[in-house]
């Protein structure tokens, strides 16, 4: 069976914009085709731990000697990496906190780029070259990075650097701005601001869904079918 994998990665619960937007691209791909299903991968609730060792960046051939790595470890990464690997398409939620990529989000990151495995190049395409990735992307506020001025978003920029950049997938990013508009009063005249763009995130989350477009391993992912006879 086809899946795709949802990452969420937000910590605001029934706050959260990310969550929704991620959840209706889901059902959106779901809807787009017979047997699909979803792989959800909860990184707030179940976070994976932190790299232990650089020798976990590297493939093992390119290990130095002193990069001893637990069997448990290796094979943690080797789970997640085969897990995005195997599916048809990826949704993340990556909300922007402190300008950044929330810790979580990062940790997932850091287990996916491996050199020698997953980095790409026009001579050795990379274990997940060309899997096509959808990034949604809430902040606070709004950021354009080719403004001086407006700069700031080291969260869009930073995924996209690893995920297409080094490693060759499809990404195609969706932001949403002025989210912090409804609740703090320094920012509030940009609500109609972020109202609207967060309606425009999510025509484009359905656009781009109905397109088909060391330490104790977190446990399974759920598995949601989306068709079933």
């Amino acid at each position: 069976m086809t899946y795709l994998l949802a990452v969420d990665s937000s910590i605001s619960g029934p706050d959260s914009v990310s969550r929704p937007l991620v959840a209706e691209f889901a059902d959106s791909w779901c809807a787009a085709g017979p047997d699909r299903s979803v792989v959800s991968r909860d990184l707030a609730a179940n976070p994976v731990p932190h790299l232990t060792t650089a020798g976990l960046h590297y493939a093992e051939v390119l290990r130095r000697p002193h990069e001893s790595v637990d069997p448990a470890a290796a094979d943690l990464q080797r789970e997640l990496i085969d897990e995005v690997a195997g599916a048809a398409a990826v949704v993340i939620g990556a909300p922007m906190y402190n300008w950044s990529i929330p810790s979580t989000l990062k940790t997932w990151l850091d287990h996916l780029h491996v050199l020698g495995v997953t980095t790409s190049s026009d001579d050795q395409p990379g274990k997940l070259q060309g899997i096509p990735v959808v990034v949604v992307s809430p902040r606070g506020l709004a950021y354009d990075d080719s403004d001086p001025g407006q700069a700031g978003d080291h969260t869009v920029p930073a995924i996209e650097k690893i995920l297409a950049g080094s490693m060759g997938m499809d990404v195609t990013s969706v932001v949403v701005d002025y989210t912090l508009a409804e609740r703090l009063p320094a920012v509030a005249e940009h609500a109609p601001a972020g109202e609207s763009s967060k309606a425009a995130a999510r025509e484009r989350i359905r656009e781009l869904g109905g397109g088909g477009g060391g330490g104790p391993p977190p446990p399974p992912p759920e598995v949601k079918i989306c068709h079933q006879d």
